[in-house]
């Protein structure tokens, strides 16, 4: 955190959301670790490798999982603070929905046919 902003009141505010996110990921996480601990307690020196590394692996990854629901959900509270940016809609598409760069209208099978049924590349 430190040099990332110049404002005093941004750091303390920083420090604030990094104190209130700690708080809710300890939370999450808090019989994952419980559960870690027992099994490395319990576990004989000859049973730390191996089947129980794996098993060690597989105990951390679903801590992991824990943080990111937690925080996914924190998020879904409005824990964002910028406004969601806006993207084109599937009929607008990415050049405004004209479909062409120059701004013409898309052109299709059927806008190059003449009346003779050929198309315009034919004739």
């Amino acid at each position: 955190m430190e040099g990332l902003r110049t404002d005093r009141g941004d750091e303390v505010e920083d420090y604030a959301e990094l104190e209130r996110v700690i708080g809710f990921v300890m939370k999450a996480v808090e019989g994952d670790i419980r559960r870690i601990a027992e099994s490395i307690v319990l576990k004989r020196d000859d049973e730390l490798l191996g089947a129980g590394e794996f098993d060690l692996r597989d105990k951390v990854l679903r801590a992991a999982c824990h943080i990111l629901e937690a925080t996914i959900n924190d998020r879904k509270k409005g824990g964002t603070k910028a406004a969601a940016r806006s993207v084109p809609t599937a009929a607008q598409g990415a050049l405004g929905g004209t479909g062409q760069s120059d701004g013409s209208p898309r052109r299709t099978r059927a806008t190059t046919l003449d009346r003779r049924g050929m198309s315009s590349s034919q004739t």
